[in-house]
């Protein structure tokens, strides 16, 4: 199967967000309590990140709950639950 390059730009991204934070954990490991708060708030900015991808699935792409489910490895119910009240503002 052949991929579409957005497509695989997009991987390559995310590839490069996992490497950044497996690298910050080992930084941090030998760090100060101040870095370790630092890297725990960015739980706060990946949740925010997903309901805005989330929300623009659905706003912009026109996804449904259970397309956006089965990316999640999540039942319809729970993310309507989850996202339902977000709306995309990127």
């Amino acid at each position: 199967m052949t991929r579409r390059p957005r497509e695989r730009s997009i991987e390559d991204y995310l590839g490069a967000v996992r490497r950044m934070l497996r690298a910050a954990a080992r930084r941090v490991a030998g760090a100060d309590e101040w870095e370790l708060a630092e890297l725990i708030a960015l739980q706060s900015d990946l949740d925010d990140a997903i309901a805005q991808a989330v929300a623009g699935q659905r706003e912009l792409g026109g996804k449904s709950w259970s397309a956006i489910a089965d990316g999640a490895g999540v039942k319809r119910q729970t993310a309507h639950e989850r996202w339902s009240g977000v709306t995309y503002e990127l």
